[in-house]
């Protein structure tokens, strides 16, 4: 008999996990309301990484006089200024976001997934009760359900976001002119992702952070290279500063800190981390335990307290990033549906934050290691002596190599350095299959390369 998967949700988590159980031969039926593609691709990573894509640019022409590029005006005499056009761009990220929503939904369609808007709701652990978009109700039976229904930014009572100058993350696209000044609340990826990019086009930012430093969550010394480049570029930093409120007064936004301070600017960001939406799901009736963030609480292959419930992406809060949802997802249908499945393994994540340098990791960090949770050798390369570096103007980054003592297996990685996203994959390929740094440091690299750098550290931890 066929298998009926009914999926709650269609971001990374929910549609990567139709389209396995559908290669598995099971009747899946896919429920959205926000969207096929979900946040991730309507109004979080697809967008902002489109919007960083622009910064990029517009860095790389500021710092390109280095290099030797001029820019002139038309009567010849040198140009001093670069200019974006925020409507433009944002009409371009709306765009690339509306057609990747559109590549998901046909290709879910080619693999035979039924897919209804509306809200979804479970009528117990084996049944779905959907509110159709269109007007009245359906009831599906399910032998397996998916609960991925991701989260939405957090607000709070005094810092409520207005859509046209006090913005979450999602509210940001529909800017047409260029901000005066850009206030940043809150110095996490997503606060400094966005801090990084506005100051590339050209926007004065001041970015408030409740913490002693730039990106509390990351490898310390990779913080501390971004915040002084951050710095050096002009952004105001303003460390140990806990926002109390936000208000508003015509075209002029006022954030007032614990300490009586206050920062004025034109427009506001707040990035002030994320709640997941599990409210009126119908979880706990149906027997899905939720923490007390009210994430669903799943095992390691993505199943709840429920029998035959599961549940995939940021609603669980295990680690909020596109790929673990998308992996959440496609274990439970491996789990479910009785094919193949190795449990989901967090040492072996690579992420990465898209700011200007980016910083990737992967594994065990510096400060698992300082804590004494791993006995790791530690080697720190700077990227100023890499000579594909001083040919592209780089002077800012690292690579860092953790391995073991005696067996020499790496475990971990840092890299932070232009398109840092793309350089930790030998990395991660080396932790996932527990390679050893002398294994990492015999592969042939391209010279010059930026790669190079990582087998060069590599080197540096061999042990006669």
């Amino acid at each position: 008999m066929t298998e009926r998967v009914v999926i709650i949700g269609a971001g990374p988590g929910g549609y990567e996990a139709a389209h396995v159980a559908a290669q598995l031969g099971a009747d899946v039926t896919l429920v959205y309301s926000d969207g096929v593609g979900g946040s991730a691709v309507l109004t979080d990573c697809v967008p902002s990484k489109t919007l960083i894509a622009t910064a990029e640019v517009m860095t790389e022409l500021r710092e390109a006089s280095e290099l030797g590029v001029r820019f002139e005006d038309q009567e010849g005499d040198a140009a001093t200024t670069v200019n974006v056009d925020l409507a433009r761009v944002n009409e371009r990220v709306k765009q690339l976001a509306t057609d990747q929503s559109s590549d998901i939904q046909a290709r879910l369609e080619r693999d035979g997934v039924t897919l209804l808007c509306g809200h979804g709701t479970l009528a117990g652990p084996d049944s779905v009760e959907v509110e159709l978009a269109s007007g009245g109700e359906k009831l599906l039976r399910a032998d397996a359900v998916l609960v991925a229904t991701g989260a939405s930014p957090r607000t709070l009572a005094g810092a409520q976001p207005d859509g046209e100058r006090i913005l979450t993350w999602e509210q940001v696209y529909d800017l047409t002119d260029v901000p005066e000044h850009l206030v940043v609340v809150g110095s996490g990826v997503t606060g400094a992702e966005f801090a990084s990019a506005y100051l590339a086009l050209g926007i004065e930012v001041t970015l408030v952070s409740s913490r002693d430093r730039v990106l509390p969550g990351e490898d310390a010394d990779a913080a501390a290279v971004l915040e002084e480049v951050l710095t050096r570029r002009g952004m105001n930093v303003l460390s140990k500063s806990r926002m109390e409120s936000v208000s508003r007064d015509g075209d002029l936004v006022t954030v007032t800190l614990t300490d009586g301070r206050s920062v004025q600017g034109s427009h506001c960001i707040l990035a002030l981390g994320s709640i997941p939406n599990t409210g009126d799901l119908g979880l706990e009736e149906a027997g899905v335990n939720l923490n007390e963030g009210g994430f669903i609480s799943v095992d390691r292959v993505s199943r709840t307290s429920a029998r035959g419930v599961y549940a995939a992406g940021d609603c669980t809060g295990v680690l909020m990033l596109a790929s673990v949802a998308a992996m959440q997802g496609r274990i439970a249908m491996w789990h479910f549906l009785g094919d193949a499945v190795h449990p989901l393994d967090l040492r072996k994540v690579s992420s990465n934050v898209f700011t200007a340098p980016e910083i990737a990791t992967v594994g065990w960090s510096q400060q698992a290691v300082d804590a004494g949770e791993i006995d790791a050798e530690v080697v720190m390369l700077p990227l100023s002596g890499n000579p594909r570096a001083k040919m592209q103007g780089v002077h800012d980054g690292f690579v860092k190599l953790f391995c073991r003592p005696g067996a020499g297996i790496v475990v971990g990685g840092v890299v932070v350095a232009p398109r840092a996203s793309e350089l930790i994959h030998p990395v991660s390929i080396a932790v996932a299959e527990s390679l050893t740094a002398d294994q990492l440091a015999q592969v042939f690299t391209v010279y010059p390369s930026m790669t190079g750098s990582i087998a060069e550290a590599a080197r540096r931890l061999h042990r006669v």
